[in-house]
């Protein structure tokens, strides 16, 4: 992180807070998030900014940043067209970040919304592919492409090639099985199956499905057609009220036995819920003059206190919290064991 930039900021009230800020922020996130390795491991995440675009203040920018600097890769959903959120914070992160995003979405359904993946280039190494994914003629949902289309981009990290897509799924109704939303999770997870097995190559399928219970209709449409959710993940709701399971990491892997990116009892996964440091509800006095009037003029201190907590914050941060998980990505003794049981090469992944 490159903090040289606090310095310049002439209100000396903010300028404290901000730093004061990151420091609780740093030590939450020192307390729950693994430590980055050297090649063992890989910090997966996956992040809805909600309408992350030019139009957050300076010191939100920090905080998304520090959050993001503390994994190897971050999938993002919700980035304008024009980026320019998402360049401040690269900025930064500084050198060893870079990022792959795609064009805009068009159309009323796509809210001209773009999808990005951030990597620490010291650990992942981006491997010449990446593409929207556009479904044939005769896997069109009923006629239609996603109404966002779903990015897929192949990266390296250690000894785990895989292949990353990101999607952020059609919401539709408030309430019960949306038709479109169960069709574009059914129809994701079988077209990228099916490729995983032609291919025999790894798949990891994440991003914003919009799933409200891991019990439901949505989920198991994703787990019926090819993808594994280990419990650790599923146990992490990831909206701001910890009741909903909006966002999702799944596997479908073409590994040996032994291989294994994820074990509940050696690796980590969680949700970050980062109101705990940084817009919390005892920060509302702070930021209460920077409210219009038609928000603060004849509300009563309930009403702005609603308001504070899921609007204003959230196009400050999110209305989403990153969910994470710790892969293992060392596969020496588990491919040198393969070997001396006498595996061939047809029988071993492609880890070269």
């Amino acid at each position: 992180m490159i903090y040289a930039s606090i310095r310049k900021i002439k209100d000396a009230e903010e300028r404290n807070r901000i730093i004061t800020k990151l420091q609780l922020l740093r030590s939450q996130l020192d307390k729950e998030i693994p430590q980055k390795t050297a090649n063992n491991t890989l910090l997966l995440a996956t992040w809805n900014i909600r309408e992350f675009g030019d139009n957050r203040k300076p010191e939100s920018l920090y905080y998304i940043a520090e959050i993001i600097s503390r994994f190897d890769l971050v999938a993002i959903q919700e980035v304008a067209g024009n980026k320019k959120g998402l360049e401040k914070v690269m900025a930064l992160l500084g050198k060893d970040y870079s990022y792959i995003a795609t064009d805009s979405t068009e159309g009323s359904a796509g809210g001209q919304e773009c999808m990005a993946f951030v990597f620490n280039t010291n650990k992942v190494s981006f491997k010449n592919m990446a593409g929207e994914i556009v479904l044939p003629k005769d896997k069109l949902l009923e006629g239609l492409q996603f109404a966002r289309t779903p990015f897929c981009v192949s990266f390296q990290a250690g000894w785990f090639k895989f292949n990353l897509s990101t999607v952020h799924i059609y919401y539709g109704k408030s309430s019960g099985v949306d038709p479109q939303r169960l069709k574009e999770i059914e129809c994701i997870a079988k077209f990228l199956t099916k490729r995983a097995t032609k291919e025999n190559f790894n798949y990891v399928l994440l991003g914003d499905f919009n799933i409200n219970k891991t019990d439901g209709d949505y989920m198991k449409a994703l787990e019926d057609n090819g993808f594994y959710i280990p419990k650790a993940i599923k146990n992490h709701p990831t909206d701001l009220g910890q009741t909903k399971h909006y966002d999702q990491i799944a596997f479908n892997l073409q590994l040996t036995d032994t291989m294994k990116v994820f074990q509940e009892k050696e690796q980590k996964s969680g949700s970050f819920n980062f109101t705990k440091s940084v817009y919390t509800e005892s920060d509302l006095p702070a930021y209460l003059p920077l409210f219009e009037k038609k928000y603060v003029e004849n509300k009563t201190d309930k009403q702005i206190m609603q308001y504070y907590k899921t609007k204003y914050r959230t196009f400050q941060m999110s209305d989403h919290l990153p969910l994470w998980v710790e892969l293992k990505v060392d596969f020496s003794e588990q491919y040198l064991e393969d070997l001396k049981q006498g595996a061939t090469s047809s029988e071993l992944p492609n880890i070269e």
